[in-house]
């Protein structure tokens, strides 16, 4: 018998457990006419209320339930990092505990993957439910990183993900501090078949991820596979550098022309504040890249384990 190992990373989500649990355990009669056990692999992200408690419930009454606890909260990054180090399947499936993944998916999944597919990714065609101003954000952002990485992200693509051994053990193989998964799977590459579907809203709870906290997710995103705005800074202080120039020309030949009448000073100090203001920005640039190399050496874990099954 083959396995496939069901990740699932959880933080507060004691209202969503049992009810994941149930869902995704309606497909076992599939795998199992294929030939395929079933496990599902918690990662207890150091969640504040009674989430691994609920885990350990179904443990009791479920072997195939396993579970990681970390000491405290390192983030989804890092809880998918850890499933994938900790399952054993020859299949693994990475989904989230609210149920915006739908588990009915799961079997025509497997049907591509036995077709020679290497992973099966989903992606929302739709964001019904979420606020305006934040799908208008979310749909930017995937615009700019297709036109400054040359990493492939698609368009509303979700971690919900089924892959192969050999993909979890190339993605494991890059064990970065700083990790933008959606990245990590285009780079990572191997063949790749795209399901999409409707939005699905939460069955329990509240969603973690608010507008400031997907903002910093967005240029952890932008920082890690592209390097584009250091060019952008590069081409903003060389722009500069010549209006200078030509202004010192223009300088010059008006005190030869018309003297030097004391006029202006506004239109100087809006300038001065402009180019100061571009400065702090490349500045602001560099130092993004600089902290995530100082991160990056300090060889520092990208989880602690607490307590794991």
């Amino acid at each position: 018998m083959s396995l496939l190992t069901v990740i699932c990373p959880c933080y507060n989500e004691e209202e969503s457990v049992e009810l994941f649990y149930r869902e995704v355990i309606k497909n076992e009669a599939f795998f199992q006419g294929k030939g395929v056990d079933m496990e599902i692999l918690f990662v207890d992200d150091g969640s504040k209320d009674a989430t691994l408690l609920e885990i350990k419930k179904l443990r009791k009454d479920d072997e195939r339930v396993r579970y990681v606890s970390f000491s405290r909260n390192f983030g989804k990054e890092a809880a998918m990092y850890a499933g994938l180090e900790k399952s054993r399947g020859d299949y693994v499936v990475i989904m989230d505990v609210d149920l915006q993944d739908p588990p009915a998916l799961l079997p025509e999944m497997f049907s591509y993957v036995e077709q020679g597919y290497d992973s099966v990714a989903t992606r929302r065609v739709s964001r019904k439910g979420e606020p305006p101003v934040r799908s208008f954000f979310a749909r930017l952002f995937y615009r700019l990183m297709k036109k400054i990485s040359r990493t492939e992200i698609m368009d509303g693509a979700r971690d919900y993900r089924m892959m192969t051994r050999q993909m979890a053990e190339a993605i494991l193989s890059m064990g970065e501090y700083n990790r933008f998964t959606k990245g990590i799977y285009g780079w990572v590459g191997f063949q790749t078949k795209w399901l999409e579907y409707e939005n699905v809203e939460r069955a329990k709870g509240e969603t973690k991820w608010n507008f400031w906290k997907l903002l910093l997710y967005s240029v952890e995103g932008i920082t890690a596979f592209s390097t584009a705005p250091l060019s952008i800074a590069s081409v903003v202080g060389v722009l500069f550098c010549l209006i200078a120039f030509v202004m010192i020309i223009f300088i010059i030949v008006r005190k030869l022309l018309f003297g030097d009448p004391v006029s202006g000073w506004p239109s100087l100090v809006c300038i001065i504040l402009m180019t100061s203001g571009v400065q702090f920005f490349c500045t602001g640039i560099l130092g993004q890249y600089l902290a995530k190399t100082y991160l990056e050496v300090k060889r520092r874990p990208i989880y602690i384990a607490k307590e794991e099954v």
